[in-house]
């Protein structure tokens, strides 16, 4: 960082953050093994799981003679009804919470999955990349498959492997994994153990007074104990009530200290973040993970859309695309459409959904329509969609909710596995939506050969990348909380950028405004001069972006322009563009990448800016005034 932007205030302090990547997950697991009824333990503990949202929930007990499994689509309330009517008794038992991200929503699709027999139960974390392949080899040797889901690939590969030791056949079947896993297994034959492993995705065994648990997030474990294991990549651990056993892959002993947890049950429940929305910011390098996860074979360099596949012939066929969004799905869009435009060689245009149907669009059978909504329930993009659809055109539906209504109606579904996102303000969501659209971009380009063999494959290879360049941009957190010192005294301020920095531009202001209720308007840089140079005055804070290497000199001209009238400019650049520092009072560098990358980099140094000013202007940061998380009326 280079100089200072604006006066210092004081800012308050920021809760610690103890277990590194234990804040990005998607759905809830609990276990027990120990002298109570697990039953009730594990209700509890899911229940607490609760604020991260779920579609379906289900438990798994051991009684001595089998296992129990109550599961079903829907509320906590449900199972509770369940389990009531149906009682497991038994003190070993696992839990699960599930938020979709493979098949929709229904009591087949629900955790825990059983293998053939019944005798071996698992619930499951993450994303299993390889499923298809697993499934069609395990059917192949007469496994009969119940469900829709990646899960449940995984009993029934425990089920082979199983020799008697339920250990050393959980860490064999995981060798055949590829993707993310937080699991928990039952063996009938082992009805006091309970096995646990991970990888990416998060785990901790909480060590307590006659029993022993295991969670995917600390907030289960609370009421039974404060000391817990964090379990690390590629290892796994056997939990029954008299003790736990951690062990690598390798299947050596793992040395552990337990960790004494101090948070409260509220701030446990964000991981230790103060607010959710920090928390959601941090978990974007696995939100782009999961979203790409699948969808790029590397050995092959191409893109591939399970879905939301479209065949040569489809997609040669295309004249037009629309995009249809609003608020952060627009600006969203907005960035697609460049994307889509160089990849596939049609013209896009990206419209206010709420204004789409009211304009008697130019749409026919020739249109594609892509329908962005974070919950798949905002109103005035479904109307939108349906508009598009009964005038001809073909529907890509990007989505964060399997099950929603955009994902029902849209036929093809690209999915951002951002998982529930907490606070109004929009942050994983976002830049998952991005990722779905330079995958469709590409995939399209594919097809319709307006991308090479080889163009296809370094874009591969270049998206592969961005959830480690995500990582490189959000340790810019330190330097985006001194700045939001200066900016949390000012009432006005403005973003400015060229190209694809326009876009980026729309949505950093807009996150600034909804949380921190400061007036903030973006600006395409070349419109300066057409009449908003005239609210320039001596101290305004000007953000500008340039990270696009074509445009870099427009934009330090559009920064000298502002200065010139007493702006005060922070500058969002790429490494190339140096000069910038000269020009501008303070820059942040951002992690280098392709041109077209860089709008998920730079989202995410906004967003922080904007949680930061909201937080030392003492907004209500997870939940601002006037909105709601998902707009389900006109």
């Amino acid at each position: 960082m280079i100089g200072r932007w604006m006066p210092r205030l004081r800012q308050p302090e920021r809760e610690g953050v103890p277990w590194g990547q234990a804040c990005g997950f998607m759905c809830g697991i609990v276990g027990y093994a120990g002298r109570e009824q697990a039953v009730p333990v594990l209700l509890d503990g899911l229940r607490r799981l609760e604020y991260r949202g779920y579609d379906s929930a289900g438990t798994a007990v051991c009684n001595g003679a089998g296992i129990q499994v109550r599961k079903g689509g829907g509320r906590l309330e449900r199972l509770e009804s369940l389990v009531r009517e149906q009682p497991t008794p038994g003190h070993t038992g696992i839990g699960h919470t599930r938020w979709a991200t493979h098949g929709p929503p229904s009591d087949d699709n629900a955790h825990p999955h059983l293998d053939c027999t019944g005798r071996v139960a698992v619930v499951h974390n993450g994303i299993i990349e390889n499923y298809m392949a697993l499934r069609e080899e395990l059917a192949a040797r007469g496994h009969r498959f119940r469900s829709e889901t990646d899960t449940e690939v995984l009993p029934h590969l425990i089920e082979e492997l199983y020799r008697g030791d339920l250990l050393e056949a959980v860490r064999q079947a995981v060798r055949r994994l590829r993707g993310s896993w937080a699991i928990a297994v039952l063996h009938a034959s082992e009805p006091d153990r309970v096995v646990v492993a991970r990888k990416d995705s998060p785990m901790v065994v909480g060590i307590a007074e006659g029993a022993n648990l295991v969670a995917s997030d600390i907030p289960a474990l609370l009421p039974y104990t404060r000391f817990v294991y964090v379990l690390d990549d590629h290892e796994l651990a056997s939990v029954t009530a008299g003790g736990v056993t951690i062990e690598d892959e390798a299947g050596r002993p793992v040395g552990k200290a337990p960790l004494f947890v101090d948070w409260d049950a509220a701030a446990a429940e964000k991981a230790g973040y103060a607010h959710f929305m920090l928390k959601e910011i941090h978990e974007q390098p696995r939100a782009v993970r999961d979203t790409l996860a699948g969808k790029l074979d590397m050995d092959a360099g191409r893109v591939v859309l399970a879905g939301a596949a479209f065949s040569a012939e489809e997609a040669r066929s295309l004249r037009k695309i629309d995009v249809l969004g609003m608020g952060t799905a627009r600006h969203a869009g907005l960035v697609g459409k460049p994307v889509l435009e160089r990849f596939t060689r049609v013209p896009v245009e990206v419209d206010l959904a709420a204004e789409f149907r009211y304009r008697d669009p130019l749409v026919d059978e020739g249109t594609l329509a892509v329908v962005i909504s974070q919950s798949g329930e905002t109103a005035d993009t479904l109307a939108a969609m349906r508009e598009a659809r009964a005038r001809g055109a073909r529907i890509v539906g990007i989505t964060n909710v399997m099950g929603s209504s955009l994902a029902r109606e849209a036929g093809r579904v690209i999915y951002t596995l951002a998982g529930p996102e907490v606070a109004v303000a929009s942050t994983k969501a976002y830049v998952t939506q991005l990722v779905a659209q330079y995958l469709l971009a590409a995939h399209l380009g594919q097809e319709r050969e307006t991308l090479s063999r080889d163009e296809v494959g370094r874009w591969v290879e270049q998206l592969a990348r961005l959830p480690g360049l995500v990582e490189d941009a959000l340790v810019l957190e330190d330097d985006m909380r001194d700045l939001a010192e200066g900016l949390a005294a000012c009432e006005h301020t403005f973003f400015i950028g060229r190209g694809l920095d326009w876009a980026t531009a729309l949505e950093g202001a807009l996150k600034l405004k909804e949380i921190s209720y400061i007036h903030a308007e973006a600006y395409a840089a070349g419109e300066l001069k057409h009449g908003t140079l005239a609210l320039i005055t001596e101290g305004t804070p000007v953000v500008a972006l340039a990270t696009q290497r074509s445009l870099i000199d427009k934009v330090l001209s559009n920064i000298k322009e502002v200065k010139a009238r007493g702006a005060r400019v922070l500058a969002l650049a790429a490494p190339q563009a140096r000069e910038v520092a000269e020009a501008a009072d303070t820059t942040i560098w951002l992690p280098d990448a392709p041109d077209l990358l860089m709008p998920v980099l730079a989202a995410v140094p906004l967003q922080l800016l904007a949680y930061y000013t909201a937080c030392l202007r003492g907004c209500d940061v997870d939940k601002p005034r006037n909105l709601a998380k998902s707009v389900t009326v006109e």
